[in-house]
């Protein structure tokens, strides 16, 4: 019986918002754009974190890239004597060899793995551009020596074959794992494991294939990851041994390389950089701390290399576009307490316009509960409405952004239901005071008033 009362009563409510139907859907214009703005944000927010994860997962957890930088030793030296005319020779000297590094090197790989406790492994890498042919197709790409620690760092699968031997990276044997895009252009058809590749002038027998892993352009150059699918891999000790081995290019062929096509002689660096992998995510910043120091020592203060946490950079990127999103959604809120204030300040309005119809069921025998839930059955009526047509909003506006921009967005279940009960809330908040100050209407007053 009270349940009855209760729809009775929302039934009146409902009904005296048909009768002003354009003023209702105006007032609920606050809801609708506040619920879809909160649904929007939210759904913004989840895809910029979903994005990091995946990027997190492309550069791998708890690793730490260095670089190396090009900078010429000779003119390093060239500078320090220009420089130091004025002083002692022996002076000059010590100078000089302060000022002189040998480069990023394995003999820094070595180190950093013998020295550094909390340093799981060393990854080394060497990167060459060269051109690729087989049965009388070419391309041109990179060919990268690695070891078998930096597929595990970069999360690569085998599509097919296998990895590395010990036995080959020990015996520099000339073998590769190819990406899939080099399978897809020049092995169209044909199975690669097996066949010989031609890698700038050297042969090499392919024992692997890699699974296919898309990668970002902006990713690969902001985190330093590499395109694994457009790659060419072989061991390490290969590359230094069959192909070039930077460090043992003295000053004076340095200067007699200038002259040359194709040549870069500011490259002394041995290796191209070092991937470090570090146990334990809360040793990042100590490690790297300890590191700064190994290498400034090792290069004689000369700063040709560059230390990158790529880990540290998303996630400070992840915490400002946080703060970004939870500012977003508070400022689509506010349409929503905006929309609030709209549905009370016109309950009111219709308070004071049906003052009468008031005085009239009071005195008929309506209690104050029922002229309460009628005035808020109206303000529900109106939110909840408004929160329904919002949430349509919203979603569309989701996937048109998605299509339109580009910008990644995921509508999680939990941001329909917290706007939508956020809108009914509102409307019950917004309300009570409209319906409260009608129930105190004295029916005398109310039926005398024009």
């Amino acid at each position: 019986m009270r349940l009855q009362r209760i729809l009775f009563n929302f039934d009146i409510g409902i009904r005296a918002l048909f009768q002003n139907r354009m003023r209702a859907v105006l007032t609920s214009l606050g809801i609708i754009f506040g619920v879809a703005s909160v649904i929007a944000m939210l759904a913004i927010g989840k895809g910029a974190e979903k994005e990091i994860l995946e990027q997190i997962k492309q550069v791998g957890s708890n690793n730490v890239i260095i670089k190396s930088r090009m900078d010429d030793p000779s003119r390093k030296n060239d500078d320090a004597e220009s420089s130091d005319n004025s002083t002692a020779s022996g002076n000059k000297e010590s100078r000089d060899k302060k000022n002189f590094s040998p480069g990023l090197s394995m003999s820094d790989a070595d180190d950093i793995m013998r020295n550094i406790s909390t340093v799981k492994f060393v990854s080394p890498e060497i990167e060459l551009q060269t051109q690729f042919m087989f049965d009388g197709l070419n391309m041109n790409g990179k060919l990268i020596g690695v070891t078998n620690y930096y597929f595990e760092t970069t999360g690569a699968t085998l599509f097919d074959g296998s990895f590395f031997s010990d036995q080959q990276m020990e015996n520099a044997e000339p073998v590769c794992i190819i990406g899939r895009n080099i399978k897809t252009k020049l092995f169209a058809g044909k199975d690669p494991v097996g066949q010989y590749l031609k890698c700038g002038n050297t042969w090499l027998l392919i024992i692997g294939v890699l699974g296919d892993k898309h990668v970002d352009a902006k990713d690969m150059e902001k985190l330093s990851v590499r395109n694994l699918n457009n790659e060419v891999y072989l061991p390490v000790n290969t590359m230094l041994i069959r192909y070039s081995n930077r460090s043992l290019v003295t000053t004076e062929k340095i200067r007699r390389m200038r002259n040359r096509r194709n040549q870069d002689p500011s490259n002394y660096n041995q290796l191209d950089r070092i991937v470090v992998h570090v146990a334990k995510s809360e040793m990042m910043m100590p490690t790297v701390e300890v590191l700064s120091r190994l290498l400034s020592r090792r290069h004689q203060q000369v700063e040709d290399y560059e230390i990158v946490v790529p880990e540290l950079l998303l996630k400070q990127e992840q915490k400002t576009k946080s703060l970004f999103n939870v500012v977003l959604a508070i400022i689509a809120s506010i349409s929503l307490i905006v929309g609030g204030i709209g549905i009370m300040n016109i309950m009111l309005a219709s308070v004071l316009e049906r003052t009468r119809e008031i005085g009239l069921r009071l005195a008929l025998g309506a209690t104050k509960k029922d002229v309460v839930m009628q005035f808020l059955g109206e303000a529900v009526s109106i939110s909840v409405t408004g929160g329904l047509i919002g949430v349509v909003l919203g979603i569309t506006t989701s996937l048109l952004i998605k299509s339109t921009t580009g910008i990644q967005t995921i509508i999680s279940p939990e941001s329909i239901v917290i706007s939508f009960t956020i809108s009914i809330a509102v409307g019950l908040i917004f309300g009570i005071l409209p319906a409260r100050r009608a129930a105190k209407s004295d029916p005398v007053v109310s039926l005398r008033s024009d």
